[in-house]
């Protein structure tokens, strides 16, 4: 037998949850094939299969366990070609059952929909065992349709004075075991508002310039780079540019001392599966636009199959986060501590504006930048993002840096 151990993912993580076993107990392994995924406080991580082999498993998913700790074993002895024999396992005798008295009976999750949508069970047939009807069936059945149907107005009334209720619905409690990465984000923003004097910012701007350069140049952009171009490439360049006038904005504070950077390692918010995770664009104020989106593709895609690694989220000196490609128009984002300021993205919205004299219709966004006002000021934290939202509606700023 070869042992499987959680392998040390950090200095300062001293345990993991076993995420996910993506192999199944008995099952036979290849050498480093992934066999199952763990999660620290800040990353989800795969384990491989030391040995080529039939896998046993110890320890069940959700259960937390300290670095070391032997999770697994496989047995090296066993290979595919010559799988050992396995008792013959009878299956135990089933009391027969009347078909008739099982047929067209609901469970009780069952009955409780079909009751609501004014159905007969005697009008299914159920797909479960002996004929039994299953809430799956209860979810999908339809009441018979009426030959005479009512007029708008009557179909009206009787949706308004009958009580609905979603099938989706139900009195029933869910309980879930927070994930170490939850427990981490929930600290760490409750830690941000409590610790930090944060204030909020707001603009807006005009979208049309990005547009129209975007609809321009985005076929010859992909065909030359073999990535799309995207708003958020834009508004890093242009974050990066302000932060370069405005250094507070990318400073932060350690103990009794203010911390400015000459980089801008830019964090980027991807939401996963699991929770909020922000990995780290390095050296971004140096990088062109298509090196920034496709480190965002890169890394985007690396969060959401839970491949990010640790270092990869660390050491961000300023973020920015898109909660309009959710649908978000306006919003306060929490700062992503020890930094000092998130920039948050909204959705475009056609919007009446003035412009010369005259009302037009423009693609607005909404900006929000977060700070912490005990490092940035007022009149940095608004001349910042009075900075970035020229720059992006007017896109040669940022080629001649101006």
């Amino acid at each position: 037998m070869v042992d499987v151990k959680v392998p040390s993912v950090g200095e300062s993580i001293s345990e993991v949850t076993i995420a996910s076993w993506i192999k199944k107990d008995g099952e036979m392994v290849k050498l480093d094939e992934a066999i199952c995924s763990i999660e620290s406080d800040k990353a989800t991580l795969e384990i491989s299969a030391p040995k080529a082999g039939k896998l046993k498993i110890l320890v069940k998913e959700g259960e937390t366990v300290a670095i070391g700790t032997k999770v697994a074993e496989v047995d090296e002895t066993v290979t595919s070609s010559a799988a050992p024999s396995q008792e013959l396992k009878v299956a135990p005798k089933e009391t027969p059952v009347s078909h008739a008295e099982t047929k067209n009976f609901p469970s009780p999750a069952a009955q409780k929909i079909l009751s609501e949508k004014g159905i007969d069970s005697a009008s299914l047939n159920g797909s479960g065992k002996d004929g039994r009807i299953t809430k799956g069936d209860a979810l999908t059945a339809q009441p018979a349709t009426s030959v005479s149907k009512p007029t708008g107005e009557e179909s009206v009334l009787k949706t308004l004075a009958r009580e609905t209720i979603s099938s989706s619905f139900s009195r029933e409690v869910r309980r879930e075991k927070m994930t170490g990465l939850r427990k981490t984000i929930a600290s760490r923003l409750v830690a941000a508002k409590n610790t930090t004097a944060m204030l909020t910012t707001f603009n807006e701007v005009d979208m049309s310039a990005v547009m129209d350069l975007r609809k321009k140049y985005k076929d010859s952009f992909k065909e030359k780079h073999g990535v799309g171009l995207g708003f958020m490439s834009f508004f890093t360049k242009a974050s990066c540019a302000a932060l370069k006038q405005f250094p507070a904005v990318n400073g932060m504070i350690d103990g009794t001392d203010l911390v400015y950077h000459n980089y801008a390692d830019v964090g980027v918010a991807v939401s996963t599966p699991r929770g909020l995770v922000v990995p780290v664009i390095r050296n971004a104020e140096s990088m062109g636009m298509a090196a920034i989106e496709s480190k965002i593709i890169e890394l985007a895609t690396r969060a959401r199959d839970g491949k990010i690694t640790i270092e990869e989220m660390q050491g961000g000196t300023f973020t920015i986060t898109n909660g309009g490609i959710f649908g978000s128009m306006l919003s306060t984002p929490i700062l992503n501590a020890p930094q000092s300021a998130i920039l948050g993205l909204h959705n475009i919205v056609e919007r009446p504006v003035a412009v010369n004299g005259q009302v037009v219709i423009r693609p607005i966004m909404y900006l929000a930048l977060s700070y912490d006002h005990r490092i940035i000021d007022g009149r940095e934290s608004v001349s910042f993002l009075k900075a970035v939202k020229e720059m992006i509606e007017d896109p040669s700023r940022l080629l001649l840096d101006i």
